[in-house]
């Protein structure tokens, strides 16, 4: 581990190029004018990473209400290539389970990556993430175009009021 701060903070109109410029850098795929549109409406679902007050990451996600689920997507999350393993990327994800465990409500987080990024499966999978699925041709303009579908699923909170044990629960996967 490396010296240094690492902080989360909030995509703003202020900084959101600062988003736009790490995500052309990071990722092969370039996200539209809406994609950064939607960004700025989460919240705390999307969050850009510093290191010494500089930005060097960033995770971004979304609520998807499909197939009787609740499940949180996410979009991207990524850190440019000086600064990995530093726990950054694990902070950021770090930060977005817990926004799932705090809610209660969500069936499962869940993301596309690439086939060949064996890096980011791996990163995933030390967080309990599983393949679940595997997308021919989810990418355009990209080689692999295949995706893997990653996902972890939580085990709801009971609704039981009177049991003190049920705010302690960690997040388990099935």
């Amino acid at each position: 581990m490396t010296r240094g701060r690492i902080e989360l903070g909030d995509v703003t109109p202020h900084n959101i190029k600062q988003l736009k410029r790490l995500n052309q850098v990071v990722f092969p795929v370039s996200y539209n004018e809406k994609f950064y549109k939607d960004v700025l409406e989460v919240g705390e679902l999307a969050k850009l990473a510093y290191f010494n007050d500089i930005v060097v990451g960033a995770v971004c996600c979304r609520v998807d209400t499909a197939d009787n689920q609740r499940r949180l997507y996410i979009m991207t999350l990524g850190c440019l290539a000086p600064y990995r393993r530093y726990g950054i990327g694990t902070e950021m994800l770090i930060h977005v389970l817990n926004i799932c465990e705090k809610d209660g409500n969500y069936d499962n987080v869940f993301l596309h990556v690439q086939i060949n990024n064996d890096g980011a499966i791996a990163f995933y999978e030390k967080f309990g993430f599983e393949i679940v699925e595997k997308k021919d041709n989810y990418y355009k303009k990209i080689e692999p175009a295949d995706a893997y579908v990653l996902q972890k699923t939580f085990r709801k909170k009971p609704t039981s009021a009177n049991n003190d044990d049920d705010d302690q629960q960690m997040i388990k996967t099935h």
